[in-house]
This record gives structure tokens, C-alpha cells and sequence, in this order.
């Protein structure tokens, strides 16, 4: 059986449905999650997670290069590479890529804006966005319209490292970020595998973005999804074009193949599309559960020129990323539901993601419930410390 090297932020849904279809498969990740142990031949994490040590703060020690250096240990072992969140393909060879290679006008986020805004006019709707390189020049451009603004990395994922704009503050750090108009809306996150030369919507949710009652400090930090996105009358009632084939007409015209991402906010009848994922999105088990496939046979069939038949949704399904809310050590969780398990007795710092609550059912309102239940338990089981 062939070796597959999966390698990202959290590997865990990909390794796990790889381990599923029979493939020998090897893991680097950030986390190093305990709950992927069985589905691998071995694996590597940047975190080691000793007992009553502290597992830091993502955004102070995550490095790409690094979990890239690591992963160099397999690359003659691997016949295939999947990257996941977090990890460019630019960084390994193109033969043995399962997905996309040429990403970096995607990865770019200004310059997917460019491409987007130059291809798509009345198609659809893109919030204003600038490339700017010091506070000057974000004041000059917020005080000349009555819009607000945030500011984005030019690359990165999650929705980490994006805080409004505040004119006022002087003090800000800019150097080459985006400055991007802020639009109010319904989140909506659409998965969609390509050939290339055909497309297919196979799911669309609604994303959870910078929930504090799941612990996220990053106000626009990705928490989650509800799938399958049910349309309310008064969010679609004005659309244009079904936001569907909007995200399949993105995808084709960018070229990409396997399972990718587009993240839109519907806004009085209008869709902005926000960014492209061009790689297995956090929908991945989600689209598992609602749909009853393997994502991870369906991106390499699709990446093979081959769209799977994808059955209807059959079930609702909820993720929430339980984040922690003190600075808490972790107690041996026994409860159903929950992934992303971090060793018992670790230190988890305040605002740090804990562990991944995913549930499915018939009554959409039954999946939320059973999934903020779970979090509640959580929550009670995390030991705070100071």
C-alpha cells in the first residue's frame, strides 16, 4: 500500500479518512493531538506536550519552515504529499503533490483580490481593499469614505492576526498588511471539488467566526461550522446568482483541482467572496458527516480528473473548537464527540484551542444542542491554574 505524508496545522480529519481507505500514512503536524496515534505509522509534531507543561500560544510559535524541516524525514518515504492548513505546496515537489501546486497568487491575498476584481466585474461583490504599508497611508484611505476597515496578513489562514482598523490609534503596527473593508453578513463557508474541468458545490455551511463563548480571543478567529447552510428567504431573497455556482465559477477559473474552499458573506442580497482555500478546508469532516463520504478518497479522485456521485445531505453536523477560557490544565477526557485530544495534564494558555466538539443528527436544533453540551462539560472539566 502506497505512503501518503499529510502535513499541516491539524492533520487529524485528512490522516484519519487516509487510514480509512487503507493507505499508509505518516503525519506532521503543529498540535500533536493524541487522538490520530492509532490512524498513523508514526508521526511528528512541533509541540511535545509533556505533563504540566505549557503548550504556548499559537500565534507566537507557529512556523510553517518548521513544520516543513520536520516533515524532511519522509520525503524519501512518501510516495504523496497532502498539505493541509497552515503549509504550502510551493515548499515540496510537484510529483508528489495530491492538490494543488501553483498557489501563490491565491496564497496572496491581495493578489487573489486583483485577479478576482479584474475577472469577476457584476459577477459578484468584493469588499474595497488596499495594499498599504504604514499607518499613513490606512488613515489616508479610512478618512476619505465613511466605511470601516480591517486589517489582514497577506497571507495565513483561520482568521488569525486580523483586528479592526482604528484610526485613531496611532500606534498600530503596519507593515504590508491589507487594509479590508468590513462586511456585515452571514458568514457562509462552500466546499467544492474540481477536476479542473468540472466543478461541484458539494456542501455549504455557516461558519462560526470569533465566538467568545467558545473561547476565541481573535475576533474574526475561525470557531466552527453549522452544515448544512439552511438559506433564510431574507438573506437570498435579492441574489443575483446562486452563491453555489459562484463559488464553482471561482474555482474553475482559478484552475484548481481536488477539494477546495471559498469563504463569501451574504449581505442584503449581495455576495462578497472573502478568500479562497485552495486545499482541504475545515469543512473537511463536517462534509463527512452531513454527506456520508470520505473526503479524502473524493479529493483524490477529483484531483485524478474524477468527481465522485455526492449523495444529498443525510444528516446535519456541528463542529465547534472549544478554545480555553483561563489558563487551564487538561484532565484524561472520556467523553464522546470530541477530537483534536490534547495529552492529560498539559497546560493550555488562555485563548488556545483545547479540543474539537463535532456531533450530527436529524434536527438541526438537537446537533447545536448536543454540540454546546458538550462544550459546557468541557469547560467544567478544564482545571484553571494561575
Amino acid at each position: 500500500m502506497e505512503n501518503i505524508l499529510v502535513i499541516g496545522v491539524n492533520t487529524r480529519p485528512m490522516v484519519r479518512s487516509l487510514k480509512n481507505m487503507g493507505y499508509n500514512v505518516y503525519s506532521v503536524d503543529y498540535f500533536g493531538c493524541q487522538d490520530i496515534n492509532q490512524c498513523v505509522v508514526d508521526k511528528k509534531s512541533f509541540l511535545s506536550q509533556k505533563p504540566f507543561n505549557s503548550c504556548g500560544f499559537f500565534s507566537k510559535q507557529f512556523d510553517s519552515q518548521k513544520l516543513v524541516n520536520i516533515a524532511a524525514e519522509y520525503m524519501e518515504l512518501a510516495d504523496f504529499i497532502i498539505c493541509c492548513s497552515g503549509i504550502s505546496p510551493l515548499k515540496f515537489p510537484k510529483h508528489k503533490l495530491i492538490g494543488n501546486r501553483d498557489v501563490e497568487n491565491i496564497e496572496n491575498k491581495y493578489k487573489l483580490y486583483k485577479y478576482l476584481s479584474k475577472n469577476f466585474d457584476d459577477i459578484f461583490k468584493l469588499p474595497e481593499t488596499y495594499l498599504v504599508t504604514d499607518f499613513h497611508d490606512a488613515w489616508e484611505i479610512a478618512k476619505s469614505t465613511n466605511k470601516n476597515f480591517l486589517l489582514k496578513p497577506l497571507k495565513g489562514s483561520g482568521g488569525l492576526g486580523i483586528k479592526n482598523f482604528d484610526p485613531t490609534d496611532r500606534d498600530v503596527e503596519i507593515h504590508e498588511v491589507l487594509l479590508q473593508e468590513i462586511v456585515e453578513g452571514v458568514d457562509i463557508s462552500a466546499s467544492v471539488l474540481s477536476s479542473g474541468d468540472e466543478t461541484s458545490t458539494i456542501l455549504t455551511s455557516k461558519q462560526l467566526i470569533g465566538k467568545s463563548w467558545l473561547g476565541q480571543n481573535e475576533i474574526y478567529g475561525y470557531c466552527g461550522n453549522i452544515a448544512p447552510y439552511i438559506e433564510k428567504s431574507k438573506e437570498i431573497i435579492t441574489l443575483q446568482k446562486d452563491f453555489k455556482e459562484v463559488s464553482e465559477d471561482v474555482i474553475k477559473k482559478l484552475k484548481l483541482i481536488g477539494s477546495n474552499g471559498v469563504d463569501m458573506i451574504i449581505n442584503n442580497g449581495n455576495i462578497y467572496v472573502i478568500e479562497v482555500n485552495a486545499r482541504p478546508q475545515g469543512t473537511f469532516e463536517v462534509a463527512e458527516q452531513v454527506l456520508g463520504i470520505n473526503m479524502a478518497e473524493a479529493h483524490i479522485n477529483a484531483c485524478k480528473g474524477v468527481i465522485n456521485n455526492i449523495p444529498l445531505p443525510k444528516n446535519f453536523a456541528v463542529k465547534m473548537i472549544v478554545h480555553s477560557k483561563h489558563r487551564s490544565l487538561v484532565p484524561n477526557f472520556h467523553m464522546k464527540n470530541l477530537n483534536d485530544i490534547p495529552s492529560s495534564n498539559v497546560i493550555i494558555e488562555k485563548g488556545e484551542p483545547v479540543v474539537t466538539v463535532l456531533t450530527s443528527g436529524k434536527l438541526l436544533e438537537n446537533t447545536i444542542f448536543s454540540a454546546k453540551k458538550i462544550v459546557s462539560d468541557v469547560y467544567q472539566n478544564l482545571i484553571p491554574i494561575s
